[in-house]
């Protein structure tokens, strides 16, 4: 027996929407800890880090998972896991945008730096969220496409970076939000499409939480969450314009 994966028109807008709100979100805090220094600069990257790797990266993931199925046979999910899996998300995104605001002036290999960290984060909280579905067999991944889904994620997370620092204007820059919500819906797409299920009926009946149990109320939670960053945004005076330095590293690469 193999796995069902069926992901509706309306589950894929759900997923697309949540990353593309977190990541969009999450871009802009970036962009002011570029600007900013000290405790503040720190500040805008734990909020953008919450944003892209607890919203737009692992919500969105578990949203997907909704689509998930294996007929006839329970499928169970190890919390511990889970939340390993959200706590990794959070800290190598992270540790990422980090890089990407350690300074306020652009440069391209901090730009591909970060981008890859954050396109590995991705990847990272994936796998680890996959880790922790408990089923009656067993889980392998076809190598091919684990590495397609690393490059797409690299790549969107790189594009998302340089639409945040290269455009002027807020509509172009509300791109990036976009296209890093592009490139963590894809990578889950390409994710699942790496998955062999092969299923036991004479296993024992698989450990662990409904997804619903615990989905519903992060839901709620994420959603208090992107509150804080919202009304930091709303209430902070906008930085210096950064689109001098992100001209500057779009001439550097011409």
């Amino acid at each position: 027996m193999v796995h069902q994966f069926e992901m509706g028109v309306w589950l894929l807008f759900l997923a697309y929407v949540t990353s593309a709100v977190g990541a969009t979100i999450g871009l802009a805090c970036a962009n002011q800890a570029r600007a900013a220094t000290g405790g503040r600069r720190f500040g805008w990257l734990a909020l953008a880090a919450v944003s892209v790797g607890g919203v737009a990266v692992w919500l969105t993931h578990f949203i997907g998972m909704l689509g998930f199925a294996t007929p006839g046979q329970p499928i169970r999910y190890d919390v511990p896991r889970i939340l390993l899996s959200a706590l990794l998300a959070i800290a190598v995104v992270f540790a990422g945008l980090l890089v990407f605001a350690v300074e306020r002036r652009s440069a391209l290999w901090r730009l591909l730096a970060a981008g890859t960290v954050i396109g590995l984060a991705i990847n990272v909280m994936h796998y680890t969220g996959m880790w922790a579905v408990n089923i009656k067999g067993d889980i392998s991944y076809n190598p091919f496409v684990v590495v397609l889904s690393i490059l797409v994620a690299v790549g969107g997370a790189i594009a998302a970076l340089w639409f945040t620092v290269s455009a002027e204007g807020l509509p172009q820059r509300l791109l990036g939000g976009l296209v890093l919500a592009v490139a963590s819906t894809a990578m889950y797409y390409l994710g699942m499409a790496a998955i062999d299920v092969r299923l036991d009926e004479n296993a024992p009946d698989p450990a662990g939480v409904e997804v619903f149990s615990f989905l519903f109320p992060v839901f709620i939670l994420a959603a208090a969450a992107l509150a804080v960053p919202i009304v930091a945004l709303l209430t902070t005076p906008r930085e210096d314009d950064l689109a001098e330095d992100g001209s500057a590293l779009v001439a550097s690469v011409q």
